[in-house]
């Protein structure tokens, strides 16, 4: 049976595949077949071998049977891959793996696993923008109550809300271009980065690996890549899941009995507690904020494998075998809950709308002050006055209107009617239905 959550529960298939030990072989037997081609190339090894060891270069014919085999009789991953490819190209095999140390293979094959794995991301990420960017333009003047510290401020529209959160995802995708070129690195330097078995050539022999593979060289290494890169990548992913942990934890509070703006897809048959009936948890979000807070414990560990001794040790090997795959499947996993929820997302305008009188005015004193100063009122005065006014409403539970029509100091500069339409919450937007029409706009654009 299995063990970890991420063997049955968390991941797509899709994000599976490409951590698939499988796959992680297929990926080291590439880069093997890279280096032959490239030491052909540049006239190391000769064209025949190199063509042999490519087309050897296969999960279906080095199996991944015989790897482990390998693997039990040496208890070193990458010369029990080395040994099953050298058997699969005969007489060729004996230029497998010429000149290379393990790390270079076994890193470069990640970069080549990242490289996937960040593509998918991507991918998610996009498909989640498109269905906030629907959802901010059919929302884009749904008056809802603006809450600061829990607490009713002023009027704000839900789809500037959604805006919002498209710009962090957009933030998101500049920061994906921006890592790629540092974290999408192979190396081919040997033992201790000097690439001294390949005399001359070496440095040609890297960018010709690189280049067959389509990553990037790096500019120096030691026996392997420095670990800043994935202390990056892991940090890259910790902050995605934060911004999703955000979300859904907004939707979690508006989903509350008290609140009921907003509310996660409930299916037909879905139960909501054990014992009671009634219960509609909001679980697929509080399953989004759970694996957040364990991504970001993940960037610690990422960090601490920066700190390797002299040109290497294996301290951080253990660590990543466990960090990239649990990282990327869990982000995974939060991205594809997260679009379910948005795609499906429960919205109840009569809700939003009682919420937004539920203080009776309160809400509109800012409003109210603001045209008191316009009109001559020193602004602190204002201030003061609507303070003191806005206490009264609270403690004779009355309408703020009610207040403000009874006060002289108001009615001095205001009439009835003019402090009427200073309480009508949908005079005041502000610019918020056009920084929504900006934002689509823009984000719309930049997806097509």
């Amino acid at each position: 049976m299995p063990v970890h959550p991420v063997e049955y529960r968390y991941g797509s298939p899709e994000m599976r595949a490409i951590f698939d030990l499988t796959n992680r072989y297929q990926k080291m037997l590439e880069v093997e077949a890279a280096l032959a081609k490239a030491q052909a190339k540049l006239r190391m090894i000769p064209a025949t071998d190199a063509r042999k060891i490519a087309e050897a270069a296969s999960i279906k014919k080095v199996r991944p049977e015989r790897i482990a085999e390998l693997e039990r009789e040496t208890h070193h991953e990458t010369m029990a891959v080395v040994l099953a490819l050298a058997e699969a190209a005969g007489k060729s095999g004996r230029f497998v793996h010429f000149g290379a140390t393990s790390n270079d293979i076994l890193d470069t094959a990640t970069a080549l696993q990242v490289k996937e794995a960040l593509q998918l991301v991507e991918t998610r990420i996009k498909e989640i923008m498109k269905e906030l960017i629907r959802l901010a333009r059919r929302h884009r003047r749904t008056i809802m109550v603006g809450r600061t510290h829990g607490q009713h401020a002023v009027p704000i529209t839900l789809g500037l809300k959604f805006s919002v959160w498209i710009c962090e995802l957009g933030r998101h995708l500049e920061r994906l271009q921006q890592i790629r070129p540092r974290v999408l690195v192979g190396k081919m330097s040997g033992a201790v980065g000097t690439g001294a078995a390949w005399g001359k050539k070496a440095a040609a022999l890297q960018a010709t690996v690189m280049r067959l593979l389509e990553l990037h060289p790096p500019d120096a290494t030691t026996q392997i890549l420095q670990r800043d890169r994935f202390a990056e990548l892991i940090s890259f992913i910790a902050l995605v899941a934060s911004t999703f942990d955000k979300i859904a934890r907004e939707i979690r509070n508006l989903q509350r009995t008290e609140i009921e703006e907003l509310a996660e897809p409930f299916a037909e048959k879905q139960v909501g507690s054990s014992t009671m009936p009634h219960k509609r948890n909001p679980i697929r979000c509080e399953k989004i904020c759970g694996l957040a807070r364990v991504l970001r414990s993940q960037v610690a560990a990422a960090l601490e494998n920066v700190v390797l001794e002299h040109e290497r040790d294996l301290t951080n090997s253990s660590c990543e075998r466990v960090l990239l795959p649990q990282s990327f499947l869990l982000l995974d996993e939060i991205l594809r809950t997260a679009h379910f929820v948005i795609k499906n997302l429960r919205i109840f305008p009569e809700r939003i709308s009682r919420n937004l009188q539920l203080t009776r005015g309160l809400h509109m004193a800012e409003a109210v002050m603001i045209e008191l100063a316009r009109r001559g009122m020193n602004r602190q005065e204002a201030h003061k006055l609507l303070r003191r006014c806005s206490s009264k409403a609270v403690l004779e539970h009355l309408p703020l209107a009610d207040i403000l029509k009874a006060e002289p100091e108001i009615t001095k500069y205001l009439s009835p009617k003019e402090i009427d339409a200073l309480l009508d919450p949908y005079r005041y937007l502000g610019v918020a239905p056009a920084i929504v029409d900006r934002v689509t706009s823009k984000f719309s654009s930049m997806l097509e």
